[in-house]
């Protein structure tokens, strides 16, 4: 790829969604644009670029961004802080909140559904009662425009639902239509999905009882991190989580939180 068509898509990624490719990124950058192209009619990824450069319109720039920061993700990821969820966090929080008796959650960069469901059948498959007499919320917010519109449909390929997810709760909260599974109603109606930037100022939102960020900060250079750490402080409540991803370090995150570790899960609670 000839640098000046790296630095052109890199600079919009990074403008646009504040996501940092660096030169390592040379491939990635080929192989999901080089899909674009091919999906939009164009020989390949210098074609892009050339009609990028010609007539960038909104809905080009969108593809350009929503096939860049479309991440993997499936169900029940890493697994070890969704147990901690289960058996130590909810339970907690359940006694804190029991005046209030509403609790939040956000999953944000939670790509095509996966996570924010997988909290969803947790509340359950495991606390029911409450599901059924507390406020329960769960929002679930990305940029891609591609990603969130998979998510609320919450239709996933027989791949997909392999990956992570128990075949007890396949059989229970699915069902097969064709060659996919599709949701149950019940759990779609926990959830509610927005667009979001992660770069940008948030808007009113929270406080939230539970945030999962997790394998999304690593694309953001050191500042815009540690910008992004800040505003997440301001959204959880006092005595709320934050949850990181397994390969993440808190490096940026204020001393307010504590670390907090259950089993194989690390998480950071805010406490004072």
């Amino acid at each position: 790829m000839k640098p000046e068509v790296f630095e052109f898509f890199a600079r919009l990624v990074q403008d646009e969604s504040g996501i940092a490719l660096t030169k390592d990124k040379v491939y990635l950058l080929e192989n999901r644009l080089g899909e674009l192209a091919r999906t939009l009619g164009l020989a390949n990824v210098d074609a892009l670029y050339l009609e990028a450069r010609r007539r960038l319109s909104p809905r080009l720039k969108d593809q350009i961004v929503d096939a860049m920061t479309t991440n993997e993700t499936y169900f029940f990821r890493d697994q070890a802080p969704f147990d901690a969820l289960r058996q130590h966090i909810i339970p907690e929080l359940l006694e804190e909140r029991k005046t209030q008796k509403s609790l939040r959650f956000w999953s944000a960069a939670c790509s095509t559904g996966q996570e924010p469901y997988s909290i969803a059948m947790i509340l359950l498959e495991h606390f029911p009662q409450i599901v059924a007499s507390w406020r329960i919320e769960i929002l679930a917010t990305d940029i891609s425009t591609q990603a969130l519109e998979k998510a609320k449909s919450g239709r996933y390929s027989q791949v997909e639902v392999n990956r992570g997810l128990p075949v007890t709760l396949l059989v229970k909260y699915f069902k097969q239509k064709g060659a996919h599974w599709e949701i149950d109603e019940k759990l779609k109606r926990m959830v509610t999905f927005k667009k979001m930037n992660l770069k940008e100022r948030f808007p009113p939102m929270g406080p939230f009882d539970v945030v999962f960020c997790r394998y999304v900060l690593i694309y953001f250079a050191p500042e815009t991190k540690r910008e992004i750490l800040g505003r997440l402080e301001k959204v959880i409540a006092p005595k709320g989580y934050l949850f990181l991803g397994a390969t993440e370090t808190p490096m940026g995150l204020s001393k307010r939180f504590v670390k907090r570790v259950f089993g194989r899960a690390t998480c950071y609670q805010l406490v004072n």
